[in-house]
């Protein structure tokens, strides 16, 4: 099984940023008005697996915006750093939105339940400071509560997991994991974990009491392939 180690990055081509470059984006910045990036509203951490290789995975950063009520959209890197890799795209919609759509595009799509009660979602907050962890952890919560019920579509660009120093080939479509044994969770994980400062024992355990909505029989639809083999 590949997995993308964040501690020894691929080496992207090209040398060193030009000062001409530089001054050129910096007097940019100061001017234009980047309006979509920021709405951005939301960072959240999970993994993401292979639609077609089931297993396979890559820890993913999502930043994220609503676009309505029922649509959220999110750009995917492959880490929180100032030269991180943009990796990726996710969709998420609302049950409504999801059952409008024809049943061959509703197999495109995942659900989040599983993502969120098992800890493995987390939206990256303090961990130093006092007193402000518990008021993060409560409103991380409360985020979790609308995220459950969403649909995710995904597509990576670069996978960055098997090495490739840029994005090459085809978008592939990911999913996301549905139960314990589709992959090294504790691992994975917590090696996550200890980066971010948090741990998704306690995670689990504060979201015990978020309802668990229907899932879609159209959705997860790698993984109901994958067991029928």
């Amino acid at each position: 099984m590949t997995t993308h180690n964040h501690h020894h990055p691929q080496e992207i081509p090209g040398g060193p940023i030009p000062t001409e470059d530089k001054v050129l984006e910096t007097g940019a910045s100061l001017i234009q008005d980047f309006q979509p990036v920021k709405q951005l509203c939301a960072h959240l951490n999970a993994f993401h697996t292979y639609a077609d290789e089931p297993g396979r995975y890559v820890e993913t950063n999502h930043y994220c915006a609503h676009l309505t009520e029922d649509v959220r959209q999110c750009i995917l890197y492959d880490s929180p750093g100032p030269n991180a890799r943009l990796i990726g795209i996710e969709y998420m919609i609302t049950p409504k939105l999801y059952a409008s759509l024809p049943a061959a595009e509703r197999k495109l799509w995942h659900s989040h339940v599983y993502e969120v009660k098992s800890g493995m979602l987390i939206m990256p907050g303090p961990t130093t400071v006092p007193g402000a962890q518990q008021v993060w952890e409560a409103a991380e919560t409360q985020e979790m509560k609308h995220v459950i019920g969403l649909y995710g579509k995904v597509y990576h660009l670069w996978q960055t997991d098997r090495g490739d120093a840029l994005p090459l080939g085809e978008p592939k479509l990911m999913t996301s994991f549905t139960a314990d044994d589709q992959f090294d969770f504790e691992k994975a994980v917590g090696d996550r974990d200890k980066r971010f400062g948090c741990d998704w024992r306690r995670k689990k355990e504060l979201r015990e009491g978020i309802e668990v909505p229907q899932i879609h029989p159209d959705a997860d639809a790698a993984w109901k392939r994958r067991n029928s083999m």
